[in-house]
């Protein structure tokens, strides 16, 4: 299953301007990331609430910038 990361990475390059300095923040290289992003990777559970604290946003919206499916 793929998922669509558009909310995020409107809100990484908000919050921290640039996917590098968010994948510094998140304690994960930007290739990491970029797998991530690109859905050649998942997220843990422990990336997605870190992530949620750099970027602040609040839990119950998680799944809004997690898992919504790419279609």
């Amino acid at each position: 299953m793929e998922w669509k990361y558009d909310k995020l990475r409107g809100k990484i390059k908000e919050i921290c301007g640039t996917q590098d300095a968010f994948a510094e923040k998140l304690g994960i290289g930007r290739v990491s990331l970029s797998q991530r992003l690109n859905n050649q990777l998942e997220f843990s559970q422990d990336e997605m609430f870190k992530a949620c604290e750099i970027l602040d946003i609040d839990l119950s919206e998680l799944s809004t910038y997690f898992f919504t499916k790419n279609v």
